[in-house]
């Protein structure tokens, strides 16, 4: 399985021979396994995740990768990249057939984008974004944190860093001028870590990977509490390049993922993801996210 930086193109590179044949070795057991698919097509399907996913988890790297490439009678490619902008900028440029990426990225390019699934988190494509403090901290609001140090997790991230931009706009405030000091973790655990372990007092994270880590890292979790939670906002994600929309390739990725939850293998994936199931979703979804956007252009 090659689920790391060297698992997808770099910007304007190729992919490889030997990336395919690798993912052939890796995945193609898989597929043929099933018995339900016609001989493996050769052609791997290239997805991008961002650090919106939650990456440290082999294991449920591996259950998609799985998932995917047996639904798809193909091999897998899963290309991560750390920051937000990476991912877009493959995407946009057709290096990866589709990616799950953040709603922020979305609307900024949804000229050149397409929808191809929503994940549902507790029975709806909807999501928070959590302001988060640390546990022993005494403040009470927003007015409270100015002056701290502030973790942030992408300059492209809803929950990570726009939410949180248009509290401060509404105050006619920016980070800089509100913030001792703030910085980019590149990664929403990242940001709890950061908050968790003091390195900033405050931090903006995604409300479900919060939410997840509370089960998964109750240690770590309970050194940090939420100070705000958003309004829900529409939930990171599957897309592809809108003149993709229609091929072969997309319609059969937007099968596997909206038929989730009728396989064994994919409610493996969901178990781990502590999602729902996925459904289709309209551009409309995201305009809580893109109303946000234009009011901090407008008041920056």
């Amino acid at each position: 399985m090659r689920n790391d930086e060297e698992a997808g193109p770099e910007a304007g590179a190729p992919w490889t021979r030997r990336a395919v044949l690798e993912t052939l070795g890796a995945t193609g057991l898989a597929a043929l396994a099933g018995g339900a698919h016609a001989a493996v097509d050769a052609t791997p399907l290239r997805f991008g995740l961002t650090p919106v996913f939650l990456d440290s988890d082999t294991h449920l790297l591996g259950a998609l990768e799985r998932y995917l490439s047996g639904r798809l009678a193909r091999p897998v490619l899963l290309a991560k990249r750390r920051t937000y902008q990476e991912i877009t900028t493959l995407l946009v440029t057709g290096q990866l057939d589709a990616a799950w990426i953040c709603g922020f990225p979305y609307i900024q390019f949804r000229s050149q984008l397409a929808l191809v699934a929503a994940p549902l988190y507790e029975g709806k494509p909807l999501y928070r974004s959590y302001v988060i403090v640390q546990a022993a901290d005494p403040v009470t609001g927003v007015e409270g944190l100015r002056g701290q140090v502030h973790a942030f997790s992408d300059p492209d991230s809803n929950s990570g860093f726009l939410v949180t931009r248009h509290l401060l706009a509404a105050r006619q405030e920016t980070p800089a001028s509100f913030f001792r000091r703030s910085f980019f973790t590149y990664g929403h655990r990242n940001v709890v870590r950061a908050v968790a372990s003091g390195l900033a007092q405050s931090g903006s994270v995604d409300g479900y990977v919060w939410d997840v880590m509370s089960e998964a890292e109750p240690d770590l979790i309970g050194r940090t509490r939420v100070l705000v939670r958003s309004e829900p906002l529409g939930f990171p994600p599957i897309a592809c390049q809108a003149v993709r929309l229609g091929s072969p390739l997309v319609r059969e990725l937007r099968e596997a993922f909206l038929g989730m939850d009728g396989d064994p293998a994919g409610r493996e994936v969901l178990r781990l993801l502590r999602l729902d199931g996925f459904t289709g979703a309209d551009p409309s979804l995201y305009d809580g996210i893109a109303a946000l956007y234009d009011a901090v252009r407008a008041a920056s």
